[in-house]
């Protein structure tokens, strides 16, 4: 990704994912992200303090410092956090109250699986923009219609962004956001692993004892498929389409999946 020519009038969420909390944000950007300007980043998505409601990834640590967040509000770059549980409660979501008071700001957002939960924030904390997790698989016209009536943006699953006449005939392209790369979901048949990983970051402790425990699951083990590595989407021809929203992974070394 950093070898693209970035387009000017894009925007890009970025993924602060397999960032350890003691590196500067700005470094991390400058290391990993160099080609895109600060400008062009509306917001950087990853786990804050810990939190149970927290999902896709397994909670290991911080990615974001109250430094790293104070860094990113000096250059007008707002906090995505990604709130996909998929088991949720109120009497949970009530317990933390105290995160979603902290970062209660314009400029920041919330990632959502569950529409209870997304119903609660806006009830509750009206600043955050509220964004549909593409974990809800919205595929089809009706369901983008449906989520925007709860959502200010929904993300599309990464295997419609080759499907270009379907694309084409989204009517809120603004309020859409795409992938700009993909790694192992781009392909999966099942998404199974989205499950355990909810349950693994209810638990105290770390992810890895989890892992040990043999309680993650992912579909490769019952439905093989091939290894895509790392693939960057046509952000001309999605931008040239009227999409201006993407998500940006980085992916992990070697290139098999992102973080």
């Amino acid at each position: 990704m950093n070898n693209r020519t970035v387009r000017k009038d894009i925007i890009y969420t970025i993924s602060a994912r397999g960032k350890h909390g003691e590196k500067p944000v700005m470094d991390f950007l400058a290391e990993n992200f160099s080609t895109i300007p600060l400008n062009q980043i509306d917001s950087l998505f990853g786990f804050v303090e810990r939190c149970t409601l927290y999902g896709g990834r397994p909670f290991r640590g911080r990615q974001l410092s109250d430094a790293d967040v104070q860094a990113l509000y000096k250059h007008s770059i707002g906090v995505r956090i990604p709130m996909t549980n998929l088991f949720i409660n109120e009497d949970e979501y009530k317990e933390h109250g105290w995160l979603f008071e902290k970062y209660h700001r314009v400029g920041n957002s919330m990632i959502v699986k569950e529409d209870m939960l997304a119903r609660w924030i806006k009830r509750d904390y009206p600043y955050y923009k509220l964004e549909a997790s593409m974990i809800k698989e919205i595929n089809s016209y009706e369901k983008i219609t449906a989520a925007l009536d709860l959502y200010d943006t929904v993300v599309l699953p990464m295997h419609l962004n080759t499907r270009y006449d379907f694309l084409d005939k989204i009517v809120q392209k603004d309020r859409v956001m795409l992938f700009a790369n993909a790694g192992c979901a781009y392909n999966c048949p099942a998404r199974i692993c989205y499950r355990t990983i909810s349950l693994m970051n209810k638990l105290d402790g770390t992810a890895d004892r989890v892992i040990e425990n043999s309680i993650f699951r992912c579909s490769k083990t019952t439905r093989p498929r091939k290894e895509l590595g790392m693939i960057d989407f046509d952000l001309e021809k999605l931008s040239a389409l009227g999409f201006k929203r993407f998500k940006l992974l980085r992916e992990i070394p070697g290139g098999i999946t992102a973080f």
